[in-house]
């Protein structure tokens, strides 16, 4: 756990570098040692409720007795190798002494060569080699591999019991153009999905504004999922969309116009064609938009992602439109969506013009909100890569009635926003313009910003487990791009673009304090999502016969055992010749065998 938080750990191809690639043959290198939870070489803590060096003996206590009696009620033998069985008795000696005997002959049941005999030797040889260094993270990862959910009851926290709001300091040192838009809010939530909406949809249309994060040019970008009750009010979001409409208003004319000039030429294309055979046939234009729906097939919403250069916003109020259509065969898009976020090249295929496209750095922004049922429709379980590219935001419902006639402008929120849409889009005319402008943060910023990353992994990855690793880092680069959104707004106060963005300390440290409460709210949804089953691998028959062989053994004691397997005799003899062959048992004298110890 000193590893330290490195933002480049967790950009594109970094998904599996944490993950581990299965024991070792020998119990007291495959299980997993206190030296290498420390260092990271292999794996990092499941959670403070699966170790019993994060947490109290008492508690992982409780935590041992959960997991175990899930194992009973599957019956499931989760350390079918004998290697395997060794280190959950090693896990449990190191962690309990003689009283994880009942704990070792409770998981050592279900497998069909259990003996209780055999089950107490072992034991006490795991006694007697103290300070082994395997933990019970390693019968915790075994217990998950055998497709056992290993998550206990999270630890009180009070953040996790009353979720936080964005603070009342970050909203008095906005960009006046935010400043504009959250005070129009009735209640704090309303006021932070405000904020967190605006952010998302503007950052669909700042394709001119980059920075360097691990070595990679990336864009504001940002993905966003509000989750509410019913008429908790979500609702207020859709006035986010009225921002950015002026330009996809203006997409769509430019559309519309280059469709009639198409047709125009078409038909004398069509007419002249027999007298001018060599005449070349004009091009279908682009189909230009900013909002892509929701519910497009996966070619069609690559089209349309293609047809603008690679940008645009996914604006939906129901989560489940999206999730509905990635569980379509023609609309799975969900292998794209993850690969936008980090702007890698997506690529597709189009039957009718037969032709294989790409699309080069993707800057794709999407804003879904919906219900907490909603939420694993579109992301099934705590694994799926979605989950960790989201922002996500968790509105409470509140027993209290909002004056429904208080009113910022004569015609109401929709005029409201539509007048702070035609600002943007003068801005965003301007930006769009120019040349390409390049934000940095500070060398300071970047030593906190590093310093704060490593703090957080640390704490998150020991309260939630490796698998909220994820989040934690990915959220690096949001934060990132928020700083980015925050800089490049207030150039709509001076009016002046400049060739570089230096990030004003005050935009670094509210997007910081935003990240804070952002990472509090996605392990609420987190903590609450189901762990992936996962299928058990089956040994091969000659694998189980050598497995369930005792350390001593006779003819008779092999045959037996190959009996209930249903191996012919004369097989289980050449079965033992071979194991001679390879050294894995040693014929000691007539009629015994002995199978080393690993």
């Amino acid at each position: 756990m000193k590893k330290k938080f490195k933002p480049e750990d967790w950009l594109p191809g970094k998904e599996n570098s944490n993950q581990n690639s299965g024991h070792a043959e020998e119990p007291t290198k495959g299980g997993v040692s206190k030296h290498e939870l420390v260092e990271g070489s292999l794996y990092l803590p499941l959670s403070p409720s699966q170790s019993g060096e994060c947490r109290g003996e008492g508690e992982a206590d409780a935590d041992v007795e959960t997991i175990i009696s899930r194992i009973e009620s599957q019956s499931i033998d989760i350390a079918p190798g004998y290697s395997d069985w060794c280190n959950i008795g090693f896990a449990f000696a190191d962690s309990f002494g003689e009283q994880g005997r009942s704990f070792f002959h409770r998981v050592s049941k279900f497998n069909p060569g259990y003996s209780e005999n055999e089950c107490n030797k072992q034991y006490y040889n795991c006694l007697k080699s103290s300070g082994s260094g395997i933990t019970l993270n390693t019968f915790f990862h075994l217990a998950k591999n055998a497709g056992i959910d290993i998550r206990t009851s999270i630890p009180s926290d009070p953040q996790i019991e009353s979720l936080p709001s964005i603070p009342d300091i970050v909203y008095d040192h906005l960009p006046e153009y935010l400043k504009k838009i959250a005070q129009v809010s009735t209640t704090a939530n309303e006021k932070d999905i405000l904020l967190l909406g605006t952010l998302v949809t503007l950052s669909s249309c700042l394709s001119k504004i980059y920075g360097i994060y691990r070595n990679k040019k990336v864009y504001p970008n940002l993905y966003l999922f509000v989750i509410a009750y019913a008429s908790a009010g979500k609702g207020i979001l859709v006035h986010c969309k009225q921002l950015v409409y002026a330009i996809h208003k203006k997409l769509r004319e430019e559309s519309h116009q280059l469709k009639e000039d198409y047709e125009r030429d078409l038909n004398k294309y069509n007419a002249s064609r027999k007298k001018n055979p060599g005449a070349e046939k004009p091009e279908k234009p682009p189909v230009k938009l900013l909002f892509i729906p929701a519910n497009s097939s996966a070619t069609g919403a690559f089209q349309l992602l293609h047809d603008n250069k690679g940008k645009g916003l996914i604006f939906e109020t129901e989560g489940d439109t999206l999730a509905n259509t990635f569980k379509t065969d023609y609309g799975n898009y969900s292998d794209g969506f993850r690969k936008a976020f980090h702007h890698e090249t997506i690529s597709y295929f189009r039957r009718a013009e037969n032709e294989y496209v790409d699309i080069e750095s993707p800057q794709l922004s999407s804003l879904l909100s919906g219900t907490p049922n909603q939420i694993p429709n579109l992301i099934p379980d705590a694994e799926n890569g979605l989950f960790s590219r989201f922002m996500f935001y968790f509105l409470d419902i509140q027993p209290e009635w909002i004056n429904v006639f208080e009113k910022y402008s004569d015609n109401g929120l929709d005029d409201y926003f539509s007048q702070l849409g035609e600002k943007f889009y003068e801005f965003y005319s301007q930006l769009t313009s120019g040349y390409d402008i390049e934000f940095v943060l500070t060398a300071d910023q970047q030593n906190q910003f590093n310093q704060t990353f490593a703090r957080w992994q640390i704490h998150y990855c020991q309260f939630l487990g490796i698998d909220y690793l994820a989040t934690v880092r990915r959220l690096g680069l949001i934060t990132f791009r928020m700083a980015m959104i925050f800089s490049t707004l207030r150039l709509m106060d001076s009016g002046e673009l400049p060739t570089k963005i230096i990030c004003e300390e005050i935009d670094f440290q509210n997007s910081i304090s935003i990240t804070e409460v952002l990472i509090v709210h996605a392990s609420k949804i987190f903590s609450e999502l189901p762990s992936p089953v996962k299928p058990v691998k089956r040994k091969n028959l000659l694998e189980r016969f050598y497995d369930l062989l005792p350390g001593k053994f006779s003819r008779q004691d092999y045959v037996n055992i190959a009996n209930k397997l249903g191996i012919p005799d004369k097989t289980a003899q050449a079965y033992i010749s071979k194991f001679c062959k390879l050294g894995k048992i040693h014929h000691d004298k007539q009629d015994l065998y002995l199978k080393p110890t690993p």
